[in-house]
């Protein structure tokens, strides 16, 4: 421990990157924290406090990222970069880099999909930042070049050389071979001279007319990296926990499945509406008929049967009139509730009309 502690001293304090190494710690644990916190919540553990909804609006975890990344850099130029205040804004501004790099996927596609494959954007994002930071930690170049001294062009020429083949190895598809090579200058190298995988704009590029190269990258493809593939998967998951199995249009179908059970619910609505009106208006006629039977009683033998007054008898034989007409039965909000109001077809009352002409 105390070996340790002199290391961090020499190597950290004593360099002047403690507010460096500050903001990759606050860098590391708010990833970790926020992928924990996410992880919890789509596992729907209810001791775990859910997404942060004021008002049904759900905010995300990056608009509290942008938050520290305004304190610690207005933080700094306020206080001029002062001690300990520097200390102390470097770790917000890591805390900041990690949630809104945790969305970075989210602001590339300017939709949602954490949980989706363009998910993976995001790790992918993390890592680049938290290896660049480290680089930066070790030295203010790489293999221990130091200001101050001697420049050794040698050095800045395999630093250019790497760096150039670490951005080949990206466009190549490789993204791990590319960002590890960053700090590791022969594995880069190696990925830039090996065939690109065949969805890279390395290949869109160049293998378009070059028909045998291609084959030969679909043939590794499907051969070599479906290992690093299932590794680098199951990596990703342990991480970040795994995607959702949707298509890879799913905001575009998701929009429109919305739309289409908008207008579902809209229409069911519309017929219970329909159907309740309908059950009010024979719940109305029936009252109607037994306060009408009621108050008029015929004598026995004379008359329509029992029950059957002279208001249910004239309903009944407009309802047939209707039917023959062709006429739709509408409903009008009456003294009583909901009452039948008998309407003619539009091209029936056109051709009467002419008739009467």
């Amino acid at each position: 421990m105390t070996t340790l502690l002199d290391s961090y001293r020499e190597h950290i304090v004593n360099a002047h990157k403690q507010p460096l190494f500050l903001l990759l710690v606050g860098f590391i644990t708010s990833f970790v924290f926020i992928r924990f916190s996410v992880r919890m919540i789509r596992a729907k553990v209810r001791w775990w406090p859910g997404n942060v909804t004021p008002g049904g609006l759900h905010i995300h975890h990056m608009v509290f990222g942008l938050g520290f990344l305004l304190l610690g850099g207005i933080g700094v130029f306020a206080t001029y970069g002062g001690q300990p205040w520097m200390n102390w804004f470097g770790l917000a501004f890591g805390i900041g880099c990690g949630l809104v790099l945790d969305e970075f996927a989210l602001i590339l596609h300017l939709d949602d999909v954490y949980w989706g494959e363009q998910g993976r954007k995001s790790v992918d994002a993390v890592i680049f930042g938290i290896l660049f930071t480290a680089l930066l930690l070790i030295g203010y170049v790489p293999f221990g070049a130091l200001p101050g001294e001697d420049t050794r062009w040698g050095l800045i020429t395999v630093i250019s050389v790497n760096a150039l083949a670490s951005v080949i190895t990206l466009l190549k598809g490789k993204v791990w071979t590319g960002l590890l090579g960053i700090m590791v200058p022969g594995l880069s190298w190696i990925g830039a001279i090996r065939l690109a995988r065949p969805s890279s704009p390395w290949a869109r590029w160049r293998y378009t007319t070059r028909p045998r190269r291609r084959a030969r990258a679909l043939r590794r493809e499907r051969l070599l990296h479906r290992r690093a593939d299932r590794a680098r998967t199951w990596l990703f998951d342990l991480i970040a926990g795994a995607p959702d199995k949707v298509p890879v249009n799913h905001p575009a179908a998701h929009r429109v499945a919305e739309r289409m059970s908008a207008r579902a619910t809209a229409h069911l609505d519309a017929h219970a509406a329909r159907a309740l009106a309908r059950r009010q208006a024979r719940l109305a006629d029936r009252r109607s008929a037994a306060a009408a039977g009621a108050t008029a009683k015929p004598p026995a033998g004379e008359g329509p049967a029992y029950g059957a007054g002279p208001g249910r008898s004239h309903r009944a034989q407009q309802r047939r009139r209707s039917v023959r007409a062709g006429r739709s039965r509408t409903y009008a909000v009456g003294p009583t509730g909901l009452e039948r109001r008998p309407e003619r077809h539009p091209r029936l009352r056109t051709h009467t009309r002419r008739i009467h002409r």
